[in-house]
């Protein structure tokens, strides 16, 4: 995990060599000064040439040094790129394949850059609530000119080598290559052995004819996307520095901002969510080289909603899907469900109608179970009853061929029992895929009780292939997110009998970040679903407590979007949520049959209770194991649930606020008449930590 050396002819090569991406930990960073230190100590070597071994050229920081003392250890990255630009000798950058974070800033030290067609570039820091740290926000200006090289910086995304080789007036490649970029850098290395004196990134000027009027319209156009962090606008503010300062003065200005911004919640947030994004691949007893089964073709029953949604991800990995449905109204409404939503996609220029006419040749249809029987995995996605999902798996385990994978959609039902309809409960599990299907980002994969270790890493690979945050869960009712939001809503109508409205409670909860409050999200997903979970709620737990004002709303028929009404009034045509009067009244004749004088409940108050009744349950969702940690937690609710990016999920909140201090308001709603004091006694693990002084990370 360092960096290579070897000679060519008279030049010096040394070659980054740290799995996957080249990442510059401490022993890679060594190695790069060790190797320029013996290329300049060697009379005959004339030049050096600077690279990454397999896919990459560097992707910037090693991950696995975050936050210990490696990270900054001498040679610090600065300590590298001073090096390379105070070398006595020409140094090229030979850069292929993937150059982003230090990695660019490392080539931007070197005095010349050859650079391989395709190769992703990019200074992603922003996404971490970062600004560039090692001179990308002073050097990527003078190479790129003050537009590019902002919206570079600002917005974090990689962009193709050849297009940026097309920028007017740039100077960040001295050459573009189709391949053999190391042969490329070496030749250019020889040609500049003699060429004095080097020519340095530091000595460039950044001009733009209206550089002010520029900014300023960069600050408003960031300022309002960007409200919740406080990055983007700093990476404007040391992008300015690059043309206003020094460059030594910039220099310092972006370290300074950098160091800042470092101990922002809202950077720790976005590094939690960017480690517990690739902690969720790691499952203890599933090991990385585990074999896969062979994914060639994918079936779908149902071709409503979710199956269609769900059958739009395998189309646009390009894997042949059949849906089936048993009557063909149905599945010609399904299909024109589909074909409308990628219609939409090639107006809007986000498609192009060849690779709209490819996915569309990938699906096929049938009202025959016999017709899947050659597909490798099935996914169901039928009506959520149990009665109906025996039957179709009780046909599917006559029909599908061995080995092929039998997954349920299912958001709540209990996947072992699924599992036990059929004859191969190892081939059986869970894919709870959300709606809407072919946009949401997070797959819950559940593991029952007797699913393969191949299946399950089977199905989190395929899930990686169609883009998906895949997060494990063990069985039980509602698996992660539903099992917790259950207990979210609660609080919400338990919050309307003592005094708030459906208005105030979405509006405090979405100032705290949420993309939206309980009651609209209800209206959007149905009231109906959660009324036909809390009937049988009613059965299964009939010592569960909550509040009747949902059921009186659904008995009004007042189920949502779908019906023009549901908490909230609506116009044809719009989604715009009007406060209802109606329902507003419906609450407080509620209030009166429960003899409860309403009472002020503040914001706050309205987040705690929302946001801690997730964690408490979070908690003993980690302490059962059903979920493999509590991170994964946070990015089931990251990606499936809205909640806001720059708090890191309601389990890394919990952390920020403080475990003792979420133990002790929990104490306080437990007085309340109206809550359910049960459940605000601390999850175990809650309270072990809490009592400790220890968080959830």
């Amino acid at each position: 995990m360092s960096a290579n050396y070897e000679v060519r002819g008279n030049v010096a090569v040394i070659t980054l060599d740290n799995p996957p991406v080249n990442g510059l930990g401490h022993e890679t960073r060594k190695g790069i000064t060790d190797g320029l230190e013996k290329a300049l100590d060697d009379a005959a070597i004339k030049a050096v040439v600077v690279t990454g071994a397999g896919k990459a050229f560097s992707g910037g920081a090693d991950i696995r040094e975050f936050g210990s003392p490696k990270a900054i250890a001498e040679p610090n990255l600065l300590s590298v790129i001073l090096a390379l630009e105070a070398s006595a000798k020409p140094v090229v950058a030979a850069i292929h394949s993937v150059c982003m974070g230090g990695g660019l800033e490392l080539a931007l030290g070197c005095h010349y850059r050859v650079a391989q067609a395709g190769t992703q570039i990019a200074l992603p820091e922003v996404k971490l609530g970062l600004v560039p740290g090692a001179g990308g926000t002073q050097r990527l200006p003078r190479v790129l000119g003050l537009e590019n090289a902002l919206n570079m910086i600002v917005s974090g995304e990689p962009v193709a080598s050849e297009l940026l080789a097309k920028a007017p007036g740039q100077k960040l490649f001295d050459k573009l290559v189709d391949a053999d970029v190391l042969d490329a850098a070496i030749a250019l290395a020889q040609e500049k052995a003699d060429v004095r004196p080097l020519p340095l990134v530091r000595n460039l000027k950044v001009e733009h004819p209206n550089a002010q009027g520029y900014l300023q319209f960069a600050r408003n156009t960031v300022g309002a996307m960007s409200k919740n962090f406080p990055a983007p606008l700093k990476c404007i503010d040391a992008v300015e520095a690059s043309m206003t300062r020094r460059f030594d003065d910039g220099m310092r200005l972006e370290r300074e901002f950098f160091m800042g911004l470092m101990f922002t919640p809202e950077s720790k947030a976005l590094r939690h969510a960017f480690m517990a994004e690739r902690a969720t691949t790691k499952i203890p007893d599933v090991p990385a080289d585990t074999p896969v089964r062979e994914i060639r073709k994918v079936a779908v029953i149902g071709a409503g909603t979710m199956g269609g949604g769900i059958s739009m991800n395998f189309l646009n990995a390009g894997i042949p899907v059949v849906i089936l449905e048993m009557k063909q109204e149905a599945l010609d409404r399904g299909i024109a469900t589909i074909r409308k939503n990628y219609e939409a996609q090639v107006k809007k220029g986000k498609l192009k109608q060849d690779k709209y006419e490819q996915r569309m040749s990938l699906l096929g249809t049938t009202l025959n179970y016999a017709d899947l029987k050659d597909a490798d995995l099935v996914i169901e996605a039928v009506f959520e009853d149990l009665g109906v999902k025996e039957q179709v798996f009780k046909t599917l385990d006559e029909v599908m061929k061995p080995g092929a994978i039998l997954a349920s959609n299912t958001s709540t039902l209990d996947v072992d029992k699924i599992a036990s309809f059929t004859k191969r409960p190892q081939d059986v599990i869970g894919m709870h895929f959300f709606s809407p299907a072919n946009v949401m980002k997070l797959l819950e994969v559940i593991r029952g009780e007797q699913t393969a270790k191949d299946v399950l890493a089977t199905v989190m690979q395929l899930g990686k292939k169609i883009r998906k945050t895949c997060v494990v869960s063990g069985v039980c009712d509602g698996f992660i997110g539903n099992r917790m939001i259950e207990q979210y809503s609660r609080q919400a109508g338990f919050l309307l009998d003592e005094g708030a409205t459906p208005e105030q409670v979405d509006k405090a909860i979405e100032k705290f970040g949420f993309a939206m409050g309980p009651f609209r999200m209800g209206d959007l997903a149905g009231n109906d679903v959660g009324w036909y979970i809390r009937k049988r709620r009613y059965q299964e737990k009939p010592d569960m407590r909550y509040s009747k004002t949902a059921d009186l709303l659904c008995e009004m028929g007042r189920f949502g979007q779908k019906t023009g009404a549901g908490w909230y009034d609506y116009v044809p045509g719009k989604r715009d949520a009007i406060p209802s009067p109606v329902v507003n009244d419906m609450i407080e004749k509620h209030r009166k049959a429960l003899g409860v004088s309403p009472r002020k409940i503040s914001d706050e108050e309205i987040v705690q209770r929302l946001v801690f009744a997730l964690v408490n349950e979070g908690a003993k969702i980690v302490d059962e194991g059903i979920a493999l940690r509590a991170s994964d937690i946070d990015m089931v609710y990251l990606t499936g649930y809205g909640f806001p990016l720059h708090r890191g999920g309601p389990m890394n909140y919990a952390d920020t606020v403080g475990l003792f201090n979420v133990v002790q308001a929990m104490k306080r709603f437990a007085k309340n008449p109206q809550d359910d004091a049960s459940f605000w006694q601390p999850a175990p693990l809650l309270a072990k930590l809490a009592a400790e002084g220890k968080t959830f990370s």
